[in-house]
Formats: C-alpha cells, structure tokens, sequence
C-alpha cells in the first residue's frame, strides 16, 4: 500500500500550525569503491572464462577427435575453383573487426563438432549455449551467434535447415564458395590440422583472430616439420593476410609461447648474406596445454 505521504501535496496542509511533509527519501543505492567494483568485474569475467572453458572442453570430448582437418584452400590461395573466389577463405572469416571474431571462432566451433561426412550437425546447440560457449555477453551473444549463422549461409560456408522445435540443422559446404557439401579435408593432401587442445585448452578463446590465421598458415607452412623454417614473401602472399595482420599475430602468438622466431642468415660466402625469420611451433604447447600447465604446478 502506498504510503499517505506520498501523496499529499504541500499546498494540502491547511490546519494552523502543520508543517509540510518532508519530501519521500529516494530509494539508497550504494556505490561501490572503484577497486571493489574492479574485483567484481575481474570475478564476473573469471567465472565466464570458465564456464566457456568448460562447455569447450565438453563439446571437445564429445567430438572425441584427436585433431580437427583443414584443407590447404580454406588457408591459402593457390588456384581459386571455378565461381570461387581468390581471397582465401581464412582471410573473409576474419574480416570486419569484432564480427569477424565471432565468425571465425563459431566456424571453427562448428567444424570441430561435425565429426563425420558429410559433416552435418543435426542437433545443434542453441544459439544461447554457443553464447557462453565462446564467452559472448549472456544479452546479446545469441544475437551474435544468430547474426554470425545468417552470415555464414550468406557465404556459402555452411547450410541451415529448420527444424520443428529445435535449433536449424547445419551443414557444412566447401568454404571456396561453389556451394558444395563439405567433402573430407583428408581426402586431397596437403591438409593442415589444428590438435584438439586447441578447443579443449581454451586457445579458441584465448587468441585473437589474427593469431589464429598466422597460427593455421604457420601449420600450412611447416608441414609438421620439426625444425625451423623460414617463408619467403610470395608464400606468405598466398596467404592473404596483412603485413600489419601478420606482424601482430606473430608477436601474439609469441607471447603465448606458441611460436619461436629467429632470424636465420639465408646463403652462403659467396651471396649476399640476408637475414629471414625462421619459424618453429611449440607443439606440445598448442596440443597440452593443461597437462604442462598441471605438471609445472
């Protein structure tokens, strides 16, 4: 019930010697200092981190794979199909700043989950579980998640389905562009794979964009090569990516302690001696990554 107080009016104390009614006090909303509202934030995000990390490492399991295959187009131009496009596909998936992001990263969520030709997801997650499993904001993730779907068909990268009661049935196409069904990156060597660490450990969440395309052409480039290897500019021309784009990603990846890089004098006494960057991956990093972790604590 509200209160009498609340409405009256001043002009409504007519009796000889009322005072008016003290105006109503506004609810009390405290402010928290600002390292507290700091600490909060810090635990909020903590507490997202790993609840992502988890639902990764669940979908990663359920997958039950060892590694995750690509191949050789999705990651560098050599010669674009017919109705396809020049522009590696890596390259369209990491364009357009933060929806670039999501589009990567739900792509390559979505490729580790469709395990088997012809690499169809028929009971897909819904948009709200993707959400928290690329740690997006629990309001508009699965906005994101939805708008990043539609984008995706657009492309050609994969088909949508509805589906009476569930989430749309997806799959996969030939990420040139032809429309085809996904047919098996294994099939046509050379092909590059990714470990399943690099969903079950967080790295998808962890690394930028940029980082994660430097990272797939470095796979592409070293081969499972075991020592280091240098790249000359058309090969990384092939890729597609900007110096700017390389540059950062290399450094993000070597802050991770994914990637070594030394500069290695190319020619001998006679040539002119120059100096190139030799590349080298920790592969154990990138593939066990909580195991190395458990074993130093």
């Amino acid at each position: 019930m509200v209160e009498t107080i609340a409405e009256v009016s001043y002009g409504d104390c007519t009796e000889r010697g009322t005072e008016p009614p003290a105006p109503p006090v506004p609810p009390f909303t405290p402010v928290l200092p600002v390292s507290t509202a700091r600490r909060t934030n810090s635990l909020i995000t903590s507490e997202t981190h790993a609840d992502a990390l988890a639902q990764l490492k669940k979908a990663a399991s359920r997958s039950k794979r060892t590694n995750v295959a690509f191949s050789q187009a999705f990651i560098r131009t050599t010669a674009p199909p017919l109705g396809g496009s020049a522009t590696p596909p890596l390259v369209a998936l990491i364009q357009g700043g933060r929806g670039g992001e999501v589009r990567l990263k739900l792509y390559l969520l979505l490729t580790m989950m469709a395990t088997m030709s012809p690499f169809d997801i028929q009971r897909p997650p819904t948009a709200r579980l993707l959400a928290r499993t690329l740690e997006l904001p629990t309001d508009t993730g699965p906005r994101r998640i939805n708008s990043n779907l539609r984008w995706l068909r657009d492309k050609k990268f994969l088909s949508l389905t509805k589906q009476t009661g569930r989430p749309a049935a997806i799959q996969l196409l030939d990420p040139q562009g032809t429309g085809e069904i996904l047919s098996d990156p294994r099939s046509t060597r050379p092909y590059v794979t990714l470990p399943i660490g690099f969903w079950a450990d967080g790295w998808l969440l962890d690394l930028s964009p940029r980082a994660i395309a430097v990272l797939l052409a470095l796979r592409e480039r070293l081969g499972g090569v075991k020592q280091p290897v240098y790249m000359l500019r058309d090969r990384r021309a092939s890729y597609g990516l900007s110096h700017d784009t390389w540059t950062r990603g290399e450094q993000e990846l070597s802050e991770h302690g994914l990637l070594n890089v030394t500069r290695t004098p190319q020619g001998d006494g006679w040539d002119y001696m120059r100096l190139r960057n030799s590349y080298e991956l920790n592969e154990a990093k990138l593939a066990y990554r909580s195991v190395l972790q458990d074993a130093v604590v």
